[in-house]
């Protein structure tokens, strides 16, 4: 077979080992994967050498926020500017969401989701539906599945955005996920005690006192503890597939761990920013910039998180990517209830996970590969088309320096925000080249793919690990 691309001298990194191999592409897939291809190869392809490189897949970041709505503004990354970030990160598959207004029914979404990033996106993509009216919704999660859409959100908080979901809803969802084949994503904080706290602290003395402090004062650990305990609790006694998303502390882990141990259909995500990141940062002059829900919590939960990861218990990492700037930021005015929340992490994702992972010991570099793209591919319906390096998948493949470190700076990213939570960080991991479907769109560490090259991407039904 004449190939179009040879990558050679590499070592081939997947979440079932690691092995001294080439490996060829032809059109959009992967050819072979095996040592000798580019002696052998006769015919003109282009030879890539990646020797004392990592080969790995492309990574798969399964929550992202890209020009979303929220907080009285509109997040500043857009299907274009992230999912350029995307891929100078390794990251060559986004999961967004795909959210109803008013009285959209869940086709309407989806179709308004896909006009807003068909002709940007730079990656492969898809979405998660967002059930925000159980009673209007419920009855269409069929044809979404039918659609390609498996994988379905609710959120337990955010009433005031027209989002949030009672008990009977996450009941009702997980039912009829269980019927279907599909998983249900919860967006998992207790809304009552929450808004209760957040009403105690919202005094101008406590404001003035506290600034973005009172963010994480009023979000202690047992706000999402019990909501993970509750929504576990709903998939145990119906046996609908639950995916926590952005779990942030070590109870929640503790929670997902004794649920896996009864045979409960429960998987957990945690995102970056919980692995390196802690609450003190509130208590600095920028300390508002880093507001995110979940909000970054304590070392410990950070140590507990790592633990999970290498055990098991915790077995996707993704950012929750919502991108502000700091004009956006500045909203918040002292108020800490009106800071727009979330921060950008898709170019950082691979390279935080690498570098304070990897490299410090706390996982394992298949490990690393597992978390970042195999298992979010198989659990959201991608696998082996995504998350693999193997003959027959598609060719979305990433090459790495295993130590070359590069220092983070805003002004130089692709992100689209004047500030990064990572700033001046020196991190490895950065995609020296990328390819998206054979096609290379990342070289030497520099984006040179196209707009609307990302494609569409209907999904099988949830799968397992």
């Amino acid at each position: 077979m004449a190939y179009d691309t040879i990558i050679t001298g590499g070592e081939v990194i997947t979440a079932d080992g690691r092995k001294k191999a080439d490996v060829a592409i032809k059109g959009e897939k992967i050819a072979a994967v095996k040592k000798g291809l580019a002696s052998a190869e006769k015919n003109g392809a282009t030879i890539v050498d990646a020797k004392g490189k990592y080969v790995i897949p492309g990574g798969l970041d399964v929550h992202v926020h890209l020009e979303l709505p929220f907080c009285g503004t509109v997040s500043s990354d857009d299907f274009n500017t992230g999912t350029r970030a995307a891929a100078r990160g390794g990251v060559t598959t986004v999961i967004d969401f795909a959210i109803p207004y008013g009285e959209d029914s869940l086709e309407d979404a989806y179709r308004k989701w896909r006009e807003k990033a068909d002709p940007k996106t730079c990656v492969d993509y898809c979405f998660h539906m967002a059930i925000t009216k159980w009673d209007k919704h419920g009855p269409e999660m069929a044809k979404l599945v039918e659609m390609g859409c498996p994988t379905f959100k609710e959120f337990m908080i955010y009433e005031s955005e027209g989002w949030q979901s009672d008990d009977r809803a996450i009941f009702s969802a997980l039912e009829k996920c269980k019927e279907l084949g599909a998983m249900l994503l919860m967006h998992a904080e207790s809304s009552r005690v929450l808004d209760e706290l957040i009403a105690r602290h919202h005094t101008p003395e406590l404001m003035k006192k506290h600034g973005a402090v009172l963010h994480g004062i009023t979000r202690p650990n047992y706000i999402e503890a019990e909501a993970i305990q509750r929504a576990v609790k709903w998939a145990e006694v119906t046996g609908g597939r639950l995916y926590i998303v952005h779990m942030s502390t070590a109870d929640g882990a503790d929670i997902i761990r004794d649920a896996q141990s009864r045979g409960v259909d429960v998987y957990a995500e945690t995102c970056a920013q919980y692995l390196v990141l802690d609450d003190s940062l509130f208590a600095g002059p920028d300390g508002h910039l880093f507001a995110c829900c979940p909000q970054i919590k304590k070392k410990s939960d950070q140590q507990r998180l790592w633990k999970g990861l290498k055990r098991g218990e915790v077995c996707v990492v993704s950012t929750d990517t919502c991108s502000f700037t700091r004009e956006q930021k500045a909203m918040w005015n002292g108020d800490w209830t009106k800071i727009p929340m979330g921060m950008p992490g898709l170019e950082t994702l691979l390279p935080i996970v690498y570098t304070h992972g990897v490299l410090k010991e706390k996982i394992t570099l298949r490990q690393f590969v597992e978390k970042c793209c195999t298992n979010p591919a198989k659990l959201m319906g991608l696998y082996p088309q995504k998350g693999t390096i193997e003959k027959g998948s598609d060719a979305d493949i990433v090459i790495i320096d295993p130590k070359k470190k590069l220092k983070v700076d805003h002004e130089t990213m692709e992100t689209n925000t004047d500030w990064s939570p990572y700033q001046d960080w020196k991190l490895a991991g950065f995609a020296e080249k990328t390819f998206s479907r054979g096609r290379m769109i990342v070289d030497d560490y520099k984006f040179c793919g196209e707009n609307g090259w990302g494609k569409w991407l209907p999904r099988k039904k949830a799968g397992k690990l």
